[in-house]
């Protein structure tokens, strides 16, 4: 079974991800491979250089993250391009990486894409967990996480879907509004409420 791990941006996702990989679960971390994917010289690099110009790269070459987040947090349209080159870069390895972990028999596979149901991916995971905590508190995370003046975390958090409408959407909720002992009492229910499923 592939389930899709996701959540809002600050909501403790990572977390959850850590608690799963401690458990010896596959986690593949579509941000990870999402870096990847625009190192120098791979296709989605190129088209990011071609379309957004050289400003977009450092002294060496290297994609500026800073530079190009400015530019795509501040434009809905450059966010779509930019999405148009890498998405499906990210998507073509994420489903590798989830055949060769049924192929070596896993029988849970989780997918961490930040972006689940704004990128229309619910496509490629058979369920959905989504982390969650209140956008209040999400707020408060993102400005000590980050150093985000209101503002900026604002413009981040109005640049995802909203956490409730996430919440509405999962299959299985996981609340990471309280500590981490009580976040890994419920990934260790969830855990073996699928593992009863999958071998009754």
């Amino acid at each position: 079974m592939i389930l899709g791990l996701t959540g809002g941006i600050a909501t403790g996702k990572s977390t959850v991800a850590a608690m799963l990989r401690e458990k010896g679960i596959t986690v593949i971390d579509a941000d990870l491979i999402a870096r990847e994917v625009v190192e120098v010289g791979k296709p989605a690099y190129e088209g990011i250089v071609k379309h957004f110009g050289t400003g977009v790269l450092t002294a060496e070459g290297v994609l500026d993250r800073v530079k190009l987040g400015e530019i795509i947090f501040s434009d809905d349209k450059q966010r779509m391009v930019l999405n148009s080159l890498v998405h499906p870069e990210i998507r073509k390895e994420m489903k590798d990486q989830a055949k060769l972990a049924e192929q070596r028999g896993e029988k849970l596979v989780f997918m961490d894409i930040p972006l689940l149901f704004e990128s229309k991916l619910t496509y490629m995971v058979d369920r959905v967990v989504v982390v969650y905590v209140p956008e209040t508190t999400q707020m408060v995370r993102l400005m000590e996480r980050d150093e985000f003046d209101e503002g900026q975390a604002v413009k981040r958090l109005r640049a995802q879907m909203s956490i409730e409408e996430k919440r509405n959407l999962a299959d299985y909720v996981i609340d990471n509004t309280s500590n981490r002992a009580e976040t890994q009492k419920q990934v260790n229910k969830l855990l073996k409420m699928l593992k009863t499923e999958l071998c009754p």
